[in-house]
């Protein structure tokens, strides 16, 4: 009997060993346990940390109140001041704008009349510590020291949360300042109205780098407002309504049965009634199970794809660098479909979801292609919403803040988008449509596209930038071309395809490089320095210079090989871009110039798809070298973690797409170049349950270069891969090793 006992208290030990060790297991395999949200935050990444569900309407984050380009987000990982928590935040972009509808927790009574030109003066601002601040993916918190509130917040896709936890015995209050402003920002016509002893809505309109910014809110708290403080323009308000072109108000709670006040948020760009029809349902305030759902959510969005690696540091930066792929652009319509575009129209998206924040000219290169592979639908309904953008002025979008055309950068990069997709087999929108709309936008007359097409270039004396914004339009011609022919529109196909080859007026023989050419169709534009940089204004190239920008023929390489004289010297062209001292010249150099190996700029996207040129000029040996170096170099655990600006999306997505072993260097080409994976195993887990795995035996920081690889089984010499491919499932393995093999991926019909 006593044997019997002791082998049944055996066996329910194991058991509650067991369900231990899966408890246990269960928590090592949460994907969002590898992000760090605050990778990017410092240097010039241009990152915040706040609350944020993919592709969310909400980014519900920590102010610093520092008007810099560094704090183009509103948070710098290099300060420790606080100024409030806002709703709208950009990631990683070069301009600084929203930190819109700001709220901030305080444990005294502040004078709001002062309305301070500078955050100095503020008089509810308030140290931290990063001691006393976390973020992951959907939540953030932080502890106010001079208030000495802790904060935290979470989201949902439309509605923001928050949590503030008072010091026993303090006065709970909340300062919501419609005022406030940072960097291009500035309100013009603002209300607060406090509805009743539970709510408040309002609006904010403002103007910045979106001219026409309406932003209309309602905020719910868990406790009743016993008393509120109201003003506008410096001036203390009474009664219910404030309105100004500066409002602020000051919340009172009472500290009687908790120390915890919970607030939910929504937006809308519509109407008040809109945000209140956005607001989550319900008078609970579960700030747990919301933030609970995000992380669940988060979850299911990283599994998109999955990585095997012993190195923990290259998890984190891997699915860090997934999880900021996924936060722009940004839900912009409303519950109901209601959007507000720049001209105050009110649009409908009709079995789509309208998104904004649309920074093309960035993320047409790999957060787009990207997302052709993690969120075909996500793709399908970003097009849409260009389309309803396209209404407006019958241009297609360049840069659109709020459903603002900025016209921000160059080209017309709303078109590669649409063909890539349209070719990857995503339709989901009216390919007729669409084509009208490229074409109208490419025949037009603006930026600089009446020079275009009166010379076939866009001569230096006419228009700063050109040799960019030639290139740029000679892709977007390529582009429109494709879609041309697949829609069998073949007088359309051969004119386009035919004033694609615009950049072979600007390639130099003698020198290498693309240069300005004057309007007589001979003279360049002296003198000439490669490395002179002269940021946006009387210079021929956007953001960089002639060694950044005289490699964009993403369209035509093999032609462009051809221009330079063959392999042999494209090669050496190409490896002196790396090894070329760093110098660069000017009094007014562009700031994107950053993360420089050589003369390479991985800091800023005109250089992001320089590397993968080797795998078309027989050298794929070189770009399996370069590829490995650049991740190695540019991006770490840190908050400095990114080379350069993150731009919505776009740095981040060229490491998540070349860590697993992929690029596309020309996206409208539906292949993708094939590199040098980080990753011993990479799973994309694709559309119908199909699964595409790529291998890397022998894999290591040493062992970067292909020596042999089978596709499904068989023998594979190439150094691209099609979607269509990836789309069927199957497996890639690659046989690394420390020499490189010069046989392995070589056209020998390409000529040196």
């Amino acid at each position: 009997m006593k044997n019997i006992t002791l082998f049944f208290l055996s066996l329910i030990l194991l058991a509650g060993c067991n369900k231990k060790s899966d408890k246990t297991e269960h928590r090592k395999t949460l994907l969002t346990d590898h992000v760090n949200p605050f990778i990017g935050t410092g240097g010039h990444g241009h990152t915040y940390p706040g609350a944020v569900v993919p592709f969310g309407m909400l980014q519900v984050t920590p102010v610093n109140g520092v008007s810099s380009w560094d704090w183009c987000s509103g948070y710098h990982y290099s300060d420790s001041i606080a100024v409030g928590f806002s709703h709208l935040a950009l990631s990683g972009t070069g301009i600084g704008d929203l930190a819109d509808v700001l709220f901030m927790p305080v444990n005294k009574e502040v004078d709001l009349s002062l309305m301070p030109t500078s955050r100095d003066s503020l008089s509810y601002k308030s140290l931290y510590n990063h001691k006393n601040e976390k973020a992951s993916p959907g939540y953030y918190q932080v502890y106010l020291e001079d208030h000495e509130v802790n904060v935290e917040l979470t989201t949902s896709q439309r509605t923001a949360y928050h949590r503030y936890t008072f010091k026993e015995n303090n006065d709970q209050t909340v300062v919501v300042d419609l005022g406030f402003a940072i960097n291009w920002d500035k309100a013009l016509q603002t209300q607060i109205t406090v509805e009743d002893a539970y709510t408040i809505s309002g609006y904010r309109f403002s103007t910045g780098w979106a001219k026409n910014q309406k932003v209309f809110f309602v905020a719910k708290f868990s406790k009743p407002i016993v008393q509120h403080h109201l003003f506008s323009d410096k001036k203390a308000v009474e009664g219910t309504v404030g309105q100004g072109t500066k409002t602020a108000a000051q919340l009172f709670f009472s500290p009687e049965n908790n120390n915890e006040l919970f607030v939910k948020v929504a937006l809308s760009s519509v109407s008040i009634d809109n945000a209140k029809d956005n607001l989550d349902t319900g008078n609970d305030f579960n700030f747990e199970a919301v933030k609970s759902k995000a992380e669940n959510i988060w979850n299911e969005a990283l599994t998109k794809i999955t990585v095997e690696t012993p190195i923990d540091s290259l998890k984190t930066i891997f699915y860090t660098a997934l999880y900021h792929a996924q936060l722009a652009p940004s839900t912009f319509s409303d519950k109901n479909g209601q959007f507000r575009k720049e001209n105050d129209s009110i649009a409908i998206a009709e079995n789509y979801t309208a998104y904004t924040t649309l920074s093309l000219w960035d993320t047409f290169r790999a957060e787009q292609p990207l997302l052709t592979l993690i969120a075909p639908d996500r793709a399908s309904d970003i097009i849409n919403s260009m389309l309803a953008y396209y209404e407006t002025k019958k241009i297609l979008p360049v840069w659109t803040l709020y459903g603002n055309e900025t016209n921000t950068m160059t080209g017309y990069h709303s078109i590669p988008v649409i063909v890539e997709a349209y070719l990857k087999g995503i339709r989901n929108f009216d390919a007729e449509q669409a084509y009208k709309a490229m074409k109208t936008t490419v025949m037009q007359d603006e930026r600089g596209l009446k020079y275009y097409k009166e010379y076939g270039y866009i001569p230096y004396n006419l228009l700063d930038e050109s040799v960019s914004i030639t290139l740029e339009y000679a892709y977007n011609d390529w582009c429109v071309a494709q879609m041309a022919k697949a829609l069998d529109k073949q007088e359309d196909y051969k004119f386009f395809l035919e004033r694609s080859k615009a950049y072979q007026y600007l390639f130099d023989k003698e020198t290498g490089f693309m240069r300005g050419k004057s309007e007589d169709g001979v003279s360049w534009n002296e003198p000439f320095d490669p490395k002179y940089s002269n940021h946006r204004e009387h210079t021929d190239y956007t953001e960089g210079n002639a060694w950044q920008h005289s490699w964009f023929v993403p369209h035509a390489v093999s032609h462009f090989i051809s221009l330079h004289g063959g392999a042999d010297t494209f090669t050496s062209r190409l490896e002196q871009l790396f090894t070329e001292s760093s110098e660069i010249t000017g009094d007014n150099i562009s700031a994107d110039i950053t993360g420089l190996i050589g003369q390479y700029a991985h800091g800023n996207e005109p250089s992001h798809h320089i590397a993968y040129l080797f795998n078309h000029a027989n050298q794929p040996w070189r770009t399996q070298y370069w590829v490995r170096e650049i991740m190695n170099t540019q991006y770490n655990t840190t908050p400095n973690g990114l080379s350069g600006n993150e731009d919505c999306g776009q740095m981040s997505a060229w490491y998540v797409l070349s860590s697993v072993g992929l690029y596309p260097l020309n996206p409208s080409s539906t292949a993708y170049e094939i590199g040098s994976p980080l990753f011993e195993k990479a799973t994309l887990n694709l559309p119908e349950g199909k699964a595409f795995v790529i291998e890397a035996e022998n894999v290591s920081d040493k062992n970067i270069y292909i020596q042999s690889a089978t596709l499904n089984g068989e023998m594979f010499n190439k150094t691209t891969i099609a979607h269509s491919t990836l789309l069927k499932g199957g497996k890639l393995h690659l046989i690394m090793g420390a020499a490189p093999n010069k046989n392995w991926g070589v056209n020998k019909t390409i000529k040196d």
